[in-house]
């Protein structure tokens, strides 16, 4: 556990007390100006109360100064926490596997990191699709366009589902989804001209597989150690006797 220091734990305040002056200003802003502008346009707004609207400002500048108060102090923490910028080999490897990737490649990964935004974001634009074009038909009533269009929507998006889970499937069967087979040089070749594959496992998040790399320096740290047990037990040469005249 990290003992923090009262100079850290006083930068720590002054960013979150920044963070959350600009966050609630800009909240205060952007509530100020949708409270104006919807009393302007709409006459529900324009009838609340005055306390009622100052409440809806005063509620956009608190949620904004605690979202940026938090980002704030998480940007802080992750800058002056030295594991942020450790890289374990998992992550070596997965960045190496990147650079080899080819566009196609990481469009899928893309697609697979966020398959559910996409879904999502699928079902909102082909909801907005389906109203404009059924918005068109002058006889049907809106109960019905709105359901005509809630049928289209479901559609295409158990389509887009159908479709991710195939990809999902596919790469499930060739053991895509947990590994990744590279090439590299071979580390035991002095001259670095042999070529080998490296199967590498793909972390779910990041500092997965970091106890490999515990593992693996504890094992390197035990080896140095016997060898250097072994040559300080080793009996020592006898030194060459002088020749006589």
């Amino acid at each position: 556990m990290k003992v923090v220091s009262p100079e850290e734990e006083r930068a720590h305040y002054n960013a979150v007390l920044k963070g959350g002056f600009i966050g609630g200003t800009l909240g205060l802003g952007v509530g100020l100006l949708g409270v104006v502008g919807a009393s302007r346009r709409f006459p529900t707004v324009r009838a609340l109360t005055i306390p009622f609207r100052a409440f809806l400002v005063t509620s956009f500048g608190t949620f904004g100064a605690i979202i940026n108060a938090e980002r704030n102090s998480n940007a802080f923490h992750r800058a002056n926490d030295p594991m942020n910028f450790y890289k374990d080999q998992a992550t070596r490897d997965a960045e190496f596997v990147r650079s080899q990737e080819s566009t196609w490649q990481r469009l899928k990964d893309w697609g697979a990191r966020n398959r559910y935004s996409i879904v999502f974001s699928s079902w909102l634009a082909s909801l907005g699709g389906a109203v404009a074009v059924i918005n068109r038909n002058r006889y049907l009533t809106t109960s019905q366009k709105l359901v005509q269009a809630r049928v289209y929507a479901q559609g295409f998006t158990l389509a887009v589902l159908i479709i991710s889970a195939a990809f999902e499937t596919h790469d499930a069967r060739q053991g895509k989804s947990r590994w990744d087979t590279i090439r590299v040089v071979d580390p035991d070749d002095p001259e670095h001209k042999h070529i080998i594959e490296k199967r590498v496992h793909r972390e779910e998040y990041a500092g997965q597989d970091l106890w490999r790399d515990m593992v693996a320096a504890e094992e390197r740290r035990i080896a140095e150690k016997k060898k250097q047990s072994a040559a300080a037990a080793a009996p020592a040469a006898p030194a060459p006797e002088a020749k006589s005249e």
